[in-house]
């Protein structure tokens, strides 16, 4: 009962692994490429059909010439040598066009489904919840969340891709030439007849019972020898990329680990991922040396196992060489047929591997997304859409935002502020006041109630992001650079007091990491001034400017708002930039035990002229 209970298992989960593949692959085989990828499919799938047909003529061809050359019948040898000639030609031209068009749909697949998960990615800031989700209540790495997505749309859809149709085919061409071949093996192998307790008995077709028990065999020991290697590829693949993270973070955070002379630390840092990526590989290593030891043992017996059950026939000479040598043959294209899991264990283990990770990075893209219509859904959090709000004021109403780890941070608050009424944030570190501003902006997944952006707003986050590339691409981002005029930009250079940058708009570099921070600010608010926002929601956005430029820089911010008949919300520490807000929002620290961390106390501030 204990083995049916663990086969029932196995084929459960068998039928698991093949509904993922399914879910996985379908969809570029429906989508607007259908055709095309269905196409080259098909003529993959005939030219695989096409090479089986080709080694079934050989296969005769193999009985024929060795016969001749057993009978010296030179005639026949020279007529043999003429049609391999021919046969060969077409064996070549059917494998070199099985080679070009599966990598062509390999590539068209990857690239399908590179462009669909970069879509799926980076809509709805599948992204930035994503990354969200990955801490746990107890504030740790969540063991149930994607790691390094990065690296599962790179290199794991290229891997799926790859091996989903080279396994594939594989297996097409292996039940194919199973199915062309063991008619001949059965007519050549003839019976084999024995004694056994005075009766008489004969095997039919006994070299294809011999080549499904001694690959039956086969398989399941390649199986239980090759089982780990799942679990150890799909650690790999996790360690691997853990590794290259860790060092495009050092390279992007090069000055400040300099400056800290952190590079002992790091230095730590990346031999502890690469020990783990080292003490994986070596355990996987050894697992594939267990079955390689048995592998390369099963195809050499292979090589001479139907040589050793035919030979009694051959020497009584109930069949002549030719016969002998196409039983071999018709021997050996069973017995790959029936070894393909032995052959390609090692294949199927890194593509179950690969096929859980994209799984996963699937289940939680779908998860994070549904989560956040169910929301809109029931009213617990306003769309973000600025076309949709249409609102000219700010608003939020019965707002509860949460924290990752569960603890409830601000409960059931209303704020508005309209057009004129320039907002300061202010509280302790740590009190939530950047969190204020993702709800605001309708990106916080843990929030509830309902917010109302103004139509046309803007934000300055603590640390703005500049792609790699030019510097006017960086200034214009996300818009097209080419939207503004060349005046334009440099005009907004120079009221963000970067003048210097003017003459550089068409430089390439990576501008997070050559400007300084006070620099990376400036051209922040240089982005805002060029894109002239009614609203402007500013998040530390002078803290590493001095206070005379600071000044400045929120003098040219206030009198845009004033001009554009809007408003400037602000989180800043510094009492000078109080000076600059005619209301105040304060995050209190509530007493222990309330339902909150903290509540907001709204104040007023004197405006400056």
């Amino acid at each position: 009962m204990n083995l049916l209970s663990r086969l029932a298992h196995k084929f459960s989960d068998f039928r698991h692994f093949g509904a993922r593949v399914w879910a996985l692959s379908a969809p570029y085989f429906r989508s607007e490429d259908k055709w095309k990828a269905r196409g080259l499919l098909l003529a993959i799938v005939l030219l695989n059909l096409g090479a089986v047909y080709m080694l079934v003529l050989l296969n005769d061809w193999n009985r024929v010439f060795y016969d001749a050359l057993q009978n010296k019948n030179a005639a026949v040898f020279w007529t043999q040598l003429g049609r391999f000639t021919y046969l060969a030609f077409a064996f070549i031209l059917i494998a070199v066009y099985r080679f070009y068009l599966t990598q062509l749909l390999e590539v068209r697949w990857r690239a399908w489904m590179t462009t669909h998960y970069l879509q799926r990615w980076l809509a709805d800031h599948a992204f930035y919840k994503l990354e969200l989700a990955r801490f746990s209540s107890a504030g740790k790495n969540s063991a149930n969340t994607p790691d390094n997505p990065d690296q599962r749309i790179q290199e794991d859809i290229n891997l799926f891709t790859s091996y989903s149709i080279s396994l594939s085919m594989g297996l097409l061409n292996a039940v194919v030439t199973l199915l062309s071949f063991v008619g001949i093996l059965w007519s050549l192998s003839g019976a084999f007849a024995f004694t056994l307790g005075g009766s008489s008995y004969s095997i039919p077709g006994f070299m294809v019972w011999m080549a499904v028990l001694y690959c039956a065999v086969g398989s399941l020991i390649t199986h239980y020898i090759g089982r780990p290697q799942i679990r150890l590829n799909y650690q790999q693949q996790r360690y691997e990329a853990d590794f290259r993270h860790h060092m495009v973070r050092v390279r992007e955070y090069s000055e400040s680990i300099a400056l800290d002379k952190g590079e002992a630390v790091e230095r730590v840092q990346l031999d502890t991922r690469f020990a783990a990526v080292l003490g994986n590989y070596i355990r996987l290593i050894k697992k594939q040396k267990n079955l390689v030891w048995f592998t390369n043992f099963f195809g050499q017996a292979a090589v001479v196992f139907p040589f050793i059950v035919a030979a009694p026939r051959f020497f009584s000479g109930a069949i002549q060489l030719g016969e002998l040598m196409q039983i071999a043959s018709a021997f050996g294209r069973v017995q790959d047929s029936l070894s393909w899991l032995v052959d390609n264990y090692s294949s199927l283990a890194a593509w179950r591997a690969t096929t859980d990770r994209l799984t996963s990075f699937e289940d939680h893209i779908s998860s994070v997304v549904q989560q956040g219509r169910a929301q809109a859904a029931s009213n617990l959090i306003a769309t973000d859409d600025h076309s949709v709000t249409g609102a000219d004021a700010l608003s939020a109403s019965h707002l509860t935002l949460t924290l990752p780890t569960g603890a409830t941070l601000l409960s059931d608050l209303s704020l508005q502020a309209g057009p004129g009424e320039s907002v300061l944030v202010k509280g302790p570190s740590g009190s939530g006041k950047s969190t204020l501003f993702r709800a605001l902006a309708g990106i916080w997944p843990f929030a509830k109630g309902r917010t109302r952006l103004p139509a046309d707003a803007m934000f300055i986050p603590q640390r703005p992001y500049f792609p790699d590339g030019s510097l006017r691409d960086a200034l214009a981002y996300p818009q097209p650079a080419a939207q503004y005029s060349d005046e334009a930009l440099k005009r907004a250079l120079a009221d963000a007091q970067l003048s210097q940058l003017a003459s550089r708009l068409d430089d390439k570099d990576a501008w997070s990491q050559k400007l300084s921070g006070g620099e990376q600010q400036r051209l922040a608010i240089a982005r805002v001034l060029l894109k002239k926002p009614t609203w402007i929601f500013a998040d530390e956005a002078t803290s590493a400017l001095d206070e005379a430029a600071e000044k400045t820089l929120y003098e040219k911010l206030m009198a845009h708002v004033k001009t554009m008949h809007g408003s400037l919300v602000s989180i800043a520490h510094r009492p000078s930039v109080a000076a600059f807000h005619t209301r105040r929002w304060e995050l209190e620290k509530m007493p222990e035990g309330s339902p909150a961390l903290y509540r907001i106390q709204e104040r007023q501030v004197q405006e400056i002229a």
